[in-house]
């Protein structure tokens, strides 16, 4: 169920910052009919540390709804407050996710053992596929092999969203953790690399601007095509480049808004992206062909 291109979800807002709901379930019809595999709500990509707890559960709601059981929904449920994430997964649960998306806890820094015991409290405690997310830029702290391979005899818990932009740690992990682990990436520069170094598949910033490339990309891997989905990779890396120039999702929020998905609006403490950010990610989606 959980492989190819899944696309990390902006949460696109009016231009007073509230959420735009029509928006969100036509970027959802649109990233289904250009061949997204799968959808994540309410990650960071999603804004999801400014949303309200009634917010961040009307957008997991609105992106069931959206998807119709077209393609699986991993919700985002991380918090760093371990009962804070388990109520946010049984509500994903509740609501009909097909699976929960828990980063690792921010700002605390727990040790490896602190770790251990948040995954397992919520993988205890709702019985959903519940995928690991290791960002240690924005968490500040690396879940470890070992830790993940002792995550991963839990029967709920079947994967990680791997944004390390490491390329020996999905070897490690398939070795420790087994190939029926699911490895994802969570960075699209290295999308194809961690593909040929185990992975499944990428949980996409790119993908909500661009998802039919990114589909074709995992769709080329797929057949064995390694010379299209070179080229494809090629193709899109200066849109890889743009949509990273500032703190994520500030880039991605303006390209969605200059193809029609929501203003060019993200909430404090984001701010929209400078004029020569707005120049360049222009200057990358022009080239890539998403716009003319």
């Amino acid at each position: 169920m959980f492989h190819g291109s899944l696309t990390a979800l902006v949460t696109p807002m009016h231009a007073d910052g509230s959420i735009d709901e029509a928006a969100y379930s036509r970027l959802i019809d649109w990233q289904i009919e250009q061949g997204t595999q799968g959808i994540v709500p309410v990650g960071t990509t999603g804004e999801s540390p400014t949303l309200s707890h009634e917010e961040h559960k009307r957008v997991v709601e609105l992106a069931i709804a959206a998807a119709r059981g077209r393609v699986p929904v991993i919700a985002g449920a991380g918090s760093n407050s371990t009962a804070e994430a388990i109520g946010l997964a049984a509500h994903a649960k509740r609501a009909g996710a097909d699976a929960v998306l828990v980063v690792t806890p921010y700002y605390n820094k727990p040790t490896q053992e602190g770790l251990f015991r948040h995954f397992m409290a919520i993988a205890d405690s709702v019985d959903i596929p519940l995928f690991i997310y290791n960002i240690p830029g924005r968490s500040v702290i690396d879940m470890s092999v070992e830790t993940m391979s002792r995550l991963a005899a839990h029967k709920n818990i079947v994967g990680v969203k791997d944004a390390t932009a490491n390329l020996a740690r999905p070897l490690h992990t398939l070795r420790a953790c087994g190939p029926e682990f699911i490895q994802l990436s969570g960075e699209d520069h290295t999308a194809l690399a961690y593909l040929a170094a185990g992975g499944r598949g990428c949980i996409s910033v790119t993908a909500n601007v661009a998802p039919k490339l990114c589909a074709q990309l995992h769709a080329a891997w797929a057949r064995g095509d390694l010379k299209d989905a070179m080229a494809i990779q090629m193709r899109l890396l200066p849109l890889h480049d743009a949509m990273f120039c500032e703190s994520n999702p500030g880039p991605v929020k303006y390209a969605a808004s200059l193809l029609g998905f929501g203003a060019n609006t993200v909430r404090l403490p984001l701010a929209e992206v400078t004029a020569e950010s707005a120049g360049r990610i222009k200057a990358a989606m022009l080239e890539v062909g998403l716009l003319t």
